[in-house]
């Protein structure tokens, strides 16, 4: 997986990301945000129908989602809808859940280091560091 391609955790649940250079913009599986989100056992079928209802009520959010290769689960590429953080945030209001907020939250310090890491590239070899010195860690059992 590159850089521009990667897995964010979220309370320990998977959500596909991927950073667009140009735009210098964030984009996050929608379908991985509500699983995140919901409780639902078909987060894709949730979206579907989440998406028709916001179409018939004229939310420009669905319109602006694109769709991109993302790593699914079964670790092969596939096309799924995805929101920067900006449209993301307006699809996560018509989400009735109380992990909305502490998601909200995540999201804002996601972007926020990357804007850091931007400005200052040691904070990029920084935290690579310290990844490998905690997976290190966690294989020897430490």
């Amino acid at each position: 997986m590159d850089d521009k391609n990667k897995i964010k955790l979220f309370e320990n649940k998977k959500i596909s990301t991927e950073w667009d250079e140009e735009k210098e913009n964030w984009y996050f599986s929608i379908v991985d945000v509500i699983a995140v989100l919901t409780k639902s056992k078909n987060p894709q079928t949730y979206w579907r129908v989440m998406k028709k209802r916001l179409k018939d009520e004229g939310n420009e959010s669905v319109t602006n989602c694109n769709a991109l290769k993302m790593i699914a689960a079964d670790g092969k590429m596939r096309m799924t809808d995805v929101a920067d953080t900006e449209e993301l945030l307006r699809i996560i209001q018509s989400i009735p859940s109380p992990k909305a907020e502490p998601f909200k939250m995540w999201l804002a310090r996601v972007g926020s280091e990357r804007i850091d890491e931007t400005i200052d590239p040691e904070l990029t070899i920084d935290k690579a560091l310290e990844f490998k010195f905690s997976q290190n860690q966690l294989n020897k059992g430490i």
